[in-house]
């Protein structure tokens, strides 16, 4: 996952930025401990500021790119983190399960130096959001690398999994962010902020369908509903495992 980051880390900051209504939702989550472990920390979203917080980081240059008020990083992986058993009162990890090597490994390290919560985002591969209707090896790619949600109690014990509706106006660029701005996928630069799109190669085809469909109204016949919505359940999850 480090050299990953290292390659399209490059527009990160200005395309990632945390969503004020996901953040909330994240520290909400976290309950009221006081020491925090931020694993796949990137830049350092959504990390709470009224907490102290140690994050671990693999990529060099997502740590360079954090700013001077972030938490300190390490750099280090999930699978093995660099610190004694129950270390911290909570651990978060924000859309990072599907890079780790070992899912497993990394849920159990984090089970090992936490003593509370652990509150992970992730995304439930079950899940259809409208994209991967023009771009179906978005469902393929999620299938493969991101955990199916009954493995989250098999590696961490009873959890909570809660819906994160995504806001239509959200700040933060990740993958199905854009739902209610179907234009957006059409722009390589907002699609560098994925690395779902590095993952796929070639979707010009796939693309071209999305661009005329837009063009000739044929995406707001077919999406017609979701236009209405202020938020929208693109699949992505809260997971909350309390010790």
């Amino acid at each position: 996952m480090g050299e990953l980051y290292d390659t399209i880390g490059i527009n990160y900051e200005n395309l990632r930025r945390p969503d004020e209504r996901i953040a909330s939702a994240i520290h909400n989550a976290l309950g009221p401990g006081e020491t925090v472990l931020n694993v796949g920390a990137g830049t350092g979203s959504y990390e709470p500021s009224d907490r102290k917080v140690t994050a671990v980081e693999p990529s060099r240059e997502m740590i360079l790119k954090r700013s001077d008020f972030a938490a300190p990083a390490i750099q280090a992986s999930a699978e093995v983190l660099p610190f004694d058993d129950n270390s911290f009162d909570t651990a978060m990890a924000v859309l990072t399960v599907h890079h780790w090597q070992d899912k497993e490994a990394g849920m159990r390290e984090l089970r090992r130096v936490t003593r509370g919560r652990i509150v992970l985002l992730s995304f439930d591969p079950a899940s259809r959001p409208w994209l991967t209707d023009y771009i179906p090896g978005l469902a393929t790619l999620d299938e493969s690398q991101m955990p199916v949600i009954c493995e989250y109690e098999k590696w961490l014990g009873p959890v909570e999994i809660r819906p994160l509706p995504i806001p239509h106006d959200c700040t933060d660029g990740f993958l199905y962010a854009y739902w209610r701005r179907p234009e957006a996928y059409l722009d390589s630069r907002i699609r560098s902020g994925s690395s779902s799109f590095w993952a796929l190669g070639d979707i010009s085809k796939e693309l071209a369908r999305l661009s005329k469909d837009i063009e000739t109204g044929i995406w707001v016949q077919r999406y017609a509903e979701i236009l209405a919505l202020q938020a929208y359940d693109a699949g992505y999850r809260l997971i909350i495992a309390k010790n």
